[in-house]
């Protein structure tokens, strides 16, 4: 039999040692109040001390045992490192089915979630301040171009319903590409060097219940994912801040699985030299020949293009590219790897 015909397998369970030893992580008091925390939000070391009235090397411990055995993940965002229950494989399967066999009306646990919700509340009040210094300077920007709707709209458009089994949206900013197309995929994953706005995008994910949807510290020239993870990739309004752009581009056709769409949204090319000095914009727009380059060299195809014009003198047009990885790439580069190592 073929490797292209081979009968998909059934999904690996736990061993009897592996489930043992999730369920002795969770079976402690404070640990089993950790993981329903955890399971409704991303935390680190700080808030779990405030919620739970707990010192930090305590919580530190039940943390380090609790990951050990696979029920939480953790992640650095700077000198944080901020911890959510693992939410794939079977160890994330088990974690979820102890909390949901929890009684939400649980006095303790009512109590941690409230305490919870109060820190989170603070935490947003700190970005939301961020936001509001920001504010002017993005209102200024949007009033240069077409409504922010009829952008998304196209964006919509041009994306398709879906579903989407992984979105990526490179450079998130505050979120607004993953609560737009979160919905629509099974899992959604922002990247952004501001912690600001990493602060800022997380908040407003978790008051949209779009708990598969996350945002991590992440290098857009040093995707930290492996190649070929996602099938739609977004890159908005970010090309344009980098000294780079196509290594930016190739690193996201690394990441793009074959047959995946990567769109890019961004100015066509302008004259507004204030934006240089005023907002940090590296390059005065893209042409839609200089973009499609960039894509064709990366490895993928240009497959549709779309303009969207401002009426009005001193006007930003915005433009969008929609690159498709063509099916025969993976099994090409397959091929090449082959050929290197008979060599």
């Amino acid at each position: 039999m073929s490797d292209d015909a081979q009968s998909p397998q059934a999904p690996e369970g736990l061993s009897s040692d592996q489930a043992l030893a999730v369920l002795r992580g969770a079976g402690e008091a404070t640990r089993l109040r950790i993981l329903a925390l955890l399971a409704g939000a991303e935390l680190n070391v700080k808030d779990l001390t405030q919620i739970l009235a707990q010192s930090q090397p305590r919580i530190s411990r039940h943390l380090k045992l609790m990951a050990e055995a696979g029920l939480i993940t953790r992640f650095r965002e700077g000198s944080w490192v901020f911890f959510r229950a693992a939410d794939s494989g079977p160890e994330g399967a088990l974690a979820r089915a102890i909390v949901e066999s929890l009684d939400a009306s649980d006095l303790t646990l009512a109590r941690d979630h409230a305490r919870a919700e109060a820190v989170q509340t603070a935490r947003a009040e700190a970005a939301q301040s961020y936001f509001k210094a920001h504010a002017a300077e993005w209102d200024s920007i949007r009033a240069l171009h077409v409504a922010e709707s009829q952008v998304e709209a196209a964006m919509d458009e041009v994306l398709g319903e879906g579903p989407f089994e992984f979105l990526v949206d490179l450079g998130t900013g505050t979120g607004r590409i993953l609560e737009l197309f979160g919905p629509r995929a099974a899992k959604a994953l922002g990247f952004d060097l501001n912690h600001d706005m990493l602060a800022y995008a997380r908040m407003k994910l978790e008051r949209t219940g779009l708990s598969h949807a996350q945002v991590r510290h992440g290098d857009l020239y040093n995707v930290p994912l492996p190649d070929e993870a996602a099938d739609v990739i977004v890159l908005h309004q970010v090309l344009h801040f980098l000294d780079d752009p196509a290594i930016a581009v190739a690193e996201a056709a690394r990441v793009l699985k074959p047959g995946g769409k990567l769109l890019i949204v961004d100015f066509a090319p302008h004259e507004l030299e204030f934006l240089r000095e005023q907002s940090a914009h590296r390059r005065l727009g893209f042409a839609r020949d200089q973009l499609g380059r960039v894509l064709e060299g990366s490895g993928l195809k240009v497959d549709r293009f779309h303009e969207l014009s401002p009426t009005g003198e001193g006007k930003l047009t915005v433009s969008l590219w929609l690159g498709l990885k063509p099916a025969a790439a993976s099994k090409k580069r397959k091929e090449n790897r082959n050929v290197e190592v008979a060599a």
